[in-house]
């Protein structure tokens, strides 16, 4: 079984946020980056469907400017087989970058595509759509679980107030959420494994698409709390906080 994981590059979440001089992109000095935590999900269940299946070949590949060569490297180390780095700056049109990765995917004649099911920078849950929708195939998003026999897949992903079952036959596109697998950690073993997997560098370029980044802000930051009394003698000025000022109520 041929599999293929597309694989982002991301601040870590825990990582202070400075806008550029620019207005337009962060200040990438002292930033940490890392794999994005969705895509975490489909490379483990990438590596689980080869076990599965007995043989195959695990594709992990990513966007981006040199710097994500090392974010591939952390995806080799646990345990995908070979990495490709499409190489290139992305466009703000998530639309454009798709494009970039189905022409490449379709040329790998993969059983299954694997993407998170969001990237933690922008939120924007689109790319493995999109890329299923440029490439022909059948598309289950948000999956938290996935069994794959006799040529066709199950999936299962949780809806507000249960759980959601689908069915398609393969090839097709699958984004990874939460509670599909718990990802391992690359050991050193595969650290120093990593080092000696081929990792193919293609040069592509990414139209201008019709979106662009105008301007980057954080956000404002919250008023300070206020105490307005103790017990029962506070509620009637709470009230009128809540219904004057705070317009809740």
């Amino acid at each position: 079984m041929k599999i293929a994981v597309c694989l982002r590059r991301v601040p870590d979440t825990t990582t202070k946020i400075v806008i550029g001089a620019d207005g337009v992109s962060i200040n990438e000095a002292g930033v940490k980056f890392v794999p994005n935590p969705y895509d975490e999900y489909a490379l483990e269940a990438a590596i689980a469907l080869k076990d599965a299946a007995g043989s195959g070949e695990t594709i992990v590949v990513a966007l981006g400017e040199d710097a994500v060569q090392e974010t591939l490297r952390t995806a080799l180390a646990m345990g995908i087989d070979r990495a490709i780095h499409l190489q290139g700056k992305p466009s703000a049109d998530g639309l454009e970058n798709a494009r970039l990765l189905a022409a490449h995917l379709a040329s790998l004649n993969c059983d299954a595509v694997l993407f998170g099911k969001l990237a933690v920078d922008d939120y924007g849950q689109q790319t493995g759509a999109m890329v299923a929708e440029l490439m022909g195939l059948p598309c289950a998003t948000a999956v938290a679980k996935l069994e794959v026999s006799g040529g066709r897949a199950t999936t299962e992903r949780e809806v507000e107030g249960g759980v959601e079952q689908a069915g398609c036959a393969l090839p097709a596109v699958f984004t990874c959420d939460k509670g599909l697998n718990n990802p391992r950690l690359p050991s050193l073993k595969g650290i120093m494994a990593a080092k000696k997997k081929p990792l193919d560098i293609v040069p592509v370029s990414a139209g201008s698409g019709q979106v662009a980044i105008v301007s980057l802000a954080l956000p404002a930051e919250r008023a300070a709390g206020r105490i307005v009394g103790e017990g029962a003698a506070a509620v009637p000025a709470l009230l009128q906080l809540l219904t004057s000022e705070a317009k809740v109520l």
